[in-house]
């Protein structure tokens, strides 16, 4: 049975090349953005009766989030280096989109805060781009259906 273009809009999946980032309202671009998830510990409750009845499983804290962003370096734009100097948290938010440019899911990250700001490896024997890696650490993610 043949399907109409709507029905095959809504129930297919969406590739993961078309997303935009915004960290506080500026619009940039990333080759990669890693760590997305929402994970709790696992906590094993044994009580006294556990010998017999075995233990309970338990969600505990949620653990803090881990992104990591990679785009490659181009001239005269530092605004990584500049956030990792200083201690400002800000917000990131990152759409995954339509084939028309519009937001279907986002992952918004709250307060987040530079960790690490790695260099590309140098090698003689390589024409890849050189790209940056950014790691964060942030407080809240919340992920937005639209």
């Amino acid at each position: 049975m043949a399907k109409n273009k709507q029905t095959i809009i809504d129930s297919y999946p969406l590739p993961t090349y078309n997303y935009k980032v915004v960290i506080d309202g500026v619009g940039m671009s990333f080759s990669e953005v890693s760590g997305l998830q929402i994970e709790h510990e696992q906590i094993l409750y044994k009580h006294g009766f556990s010998w017999l009845m075995g233990g309970y499983l338990l969600r505990g804290q949620r653990k803090p989030i881990n992104v990591s962003l990679k785009r490659g370096i181009i001239q005269h734009r530092s605004f990584l280096y500049d956030w990792i100097k200083t201690t400002q948290k800000r917000d990131v938010l990152i759409d995954l989109c339509d084939e028309e440019g519009q937001p279907i899911v986002s992952w918004q990250i709250n307060r987040a805060l530079p960790l690490k700001l790695d260099a590309p490896s140098f090698n003689v024997d390589s024409n890849d781009v050189a790209v940056e890696s950014l790691d964060l650490i942030a407080h809240d993610l919340k992920i937005i259906h639209h």
